[in-house]
């Protein structure tokens, strides 16, 4: 045997004893609302980024092939050499546009933002106070700065000010939260939270992949859902959930974007996005703005489920000061999440299970995602179909490593 399988193999069999091995999804790709398990048969499907119902949008596909034709497959090199173009540029301009912000910064995806940022403006003796649920690409970005790193209680406002208040000799304070939590479907408590990073001279940076294009005025986001606007606030977002494309960007004032052109390594040393996604983005942004009603299809369509959930006896995550197309429905154990989600997959429902490390041990939950291309009916299927399991969770002990009980 060579000499790395044998500690591959006992890593792969602690993952397995605790339900926690990840295997790659089979399915022939996707369409509005589902994934195609074979030539015959879709599944609805509640895993999707695609908020806004735009992945098989025809204006998009257009614009995307039109990109195709004019720039090539591909950008052929970083932004600083071959990688930049005409249509980049455009996407930029309409992306701050939309924001409300001098300027905007596209990168290969949401993930390169997050690692890349965080590293390009922190030194030695900064301090980084970061929501206990961050993303994992957040998490990334702090431990690859050169940052102390906080971590404040999950949208603990009391907390977080304590370790402001202990924040001694730090030349730069950052804040860094997402818009939209993606796992417990809530959202930031931003006036409050901007209200701190005021008075202790704080920039908040805000991971908003999961509000851009749903929540606020337009689609414009989180702060807009809240009408607030900062310079202090740096957005970071992604082209590849409601706006269906792929890529990452930050928006923000002029300097913080010339600044990072020159330090943020992910973006320099890093391929140009493709024309293809730049030329999808950019009628999405359009599409975001004209079409309110997809908006108000999600909200209704969430709401029913989540309420019916509800109903039924299971254990809803509230979505707490504005609603989010996001309805997380939390099990406990990963033994029985999967349960769960398998007896699902068996009536034709795709919710798959989330378990640590993307949660906390003990938390593990269906995300069910809603999209406008969700109809009223599959939603009321779903409602079935949770309907039908729920006796097979009612008195269920689980035995997994931190679990004490598990949520109806």
């Amino acid at each position: 045997m060579s000499y790395w399988k044998e500690w591959v193999a006992k890593e792969e069999k602690l993952l397995r004893e605790k339900d926690n091995w990840r295997t790659l999804p089979s399915s022939q790709g996707t369409a509005p609302g589902h994934i195609i398990r074979d030539a015959h048969h879709a599944v609805l499907s509640f895993a999707s980024n695609d908020y806004l119902g735009l992945a098989h949008h025809p204006a998009m596909i257009e614009q995307a092939e039109e990109a195709l034709r004019t720039h090539g497959t591909g950008s052929t090199g970083s932004r600083l050499l071959t990688g930049n173009s005409t249509i980049l540029a455009e996407l930029e301009r309409a992306l701050a546009a939309w924001k409300g912000t001098e300027a905007a910064l596209v990168f290969p995806s949401g993930y390169h933002v997050n690692i890349s940022v965080l590293a390009a403006v922190t030194t030695e003796s900064s301090h980084i106070f970061s929501d206990a649920a961050n993303h994992a690409s957040i998490i990334d970005g702090c431990r690859l700065s050169r940052a102390k790193t906080f971590i404040y209680r999950h949208n603990d406002l009391d907390h977080l000010r304590q370790l402001l208040d202990a924040s001694v000799g730090a030349d730069r304070r950052f804040i860094v939260t997402e818009g939209v939590f993606s796992m417990d479907g809530d959202v930031s408590p931003l006036p409050e939270l901007l209200h701190l990073a005021e008075e202790f001279e704080a920039v908040v940076v805000l991971d908003d992949a999961h509000g851009t294009g749903v929540m606020g005025d337009k689609g414009r986001g989180t702060l807009s859902a809240f009408q607030l606007h900062s310079d202090n606030v740096w957005q970071i977002g992604t082209l590849s959930k409601a706006l269906a494309a792929q890529g990452g960007f930050v928006a923000g004032p002029r300097a913080l974007i010339d600044y990072l052109i020159n330090k943020a390594r992910a973006f320099i040393f890093s391929t140009g996005l493709n024309p293809a996604a730049a030329g999808a983005a950019l009628e999405a942004i359009k599409i975001a703005q004209d079409e309110e009603w997809r908006r108000e299809h999600i909200a209704r369509q969430a709401e029913f489920l989540r309420q019916g959930l509800k109903d039924l006896g299971y254990h809803v995550l509230a979505p707490g000061i504005l609603r989010t197309p996001i309805v997380p429905v939390l099990i406990g154990s990963n033994t029985q999440a999967l349960k769960v989600a398998q007896a699902l997959w068996h009536q034709d429902i795709y919710a798959p299970a989330i378990k640590p490390p993307t949660v906390p041990p003990g938390t593990s939950r269906l995300r069910l995602a809603i999209s406008a291309a969700h109809h009223e009916d599959d939603i009321e299927r779903t409602l079935a179909a949770f309907r039908r399991i729920k006796s097979d969770l009612v008195g269920f002990d689980g035995t997994d490593e931190g679990t004490q009980h598990e949520y109806l």
